[in-house]
């Protein structure tokens, strides 16, 4: 079965930013805001899959999951997988019972599962404390916000 171009090149681009967030907090855990920002942009990426895979993105997600499992140091790969599996269902979810605009379901999904891939991460990594968790939430937000407004924008034009 041969996949559309589109399809595959989402599915791929998915999956390869979940692993490269996972590995990069593996092996530069130093670099927290930089790989927390680049979740937020992940987090919208699901939302583009899900909107090519339908449900089947619940597939990426494990495939992502698990190659960042294999790739990134384990306990942290296991605590960022732990987090992002959590956190992408609740985006799924929220993304999925929001009957809005494209740019709005990704506003909504990553203000709700901002926080809680912050908070499982942290807490599952020993790291949970306020600045970490407001860091963490804060550059998510403002990734997926980034990608909300510039997608409203282009909707305008």
């Amino acid at each position: 079965m041969q996949l559309p171009a589109g399809k595959a090149s989402t599915g791929l681009a998915y999956v390869a930013a979940v692993v490269l967030v996972n590995v990069g907090f593996s092996r530069h855990p130093e670099l927290d805001w930089f790989w927390s920002l680049l979740v937020g942009g992940v987090l919208a990426l699901r939302d583009v899959a899900q909107r090519r895979w339908g449900h089947r993105v619940l597939l990426l997600m494990l495939v992502g999951a698990a190659l960042s499992f294999r790739l990134g140091a384990p306990a942290v790969a296991l605590a960022s997988a732990t987090a992002f599996l959590i956190s992408e269902t609740v985006d799924w979810l929220v993304y999925t019972a929001t009957h809005r605009p494209f740019a709005t379901r990704i506003w909504w999904s990553v203000l709700c599962s901002a926080p809680v891939d912050t908070a499982v991460f942290l807490a599952m990594a020993g790291l949970l404390n306020g600045q970490l968790f407001a860091i963490g939430v804060g550059s998510k937000v403002l990734a997926g916000g980034l990608i909300s407004l510039s997608l409203r924008t282009r909707s305008r034009s």
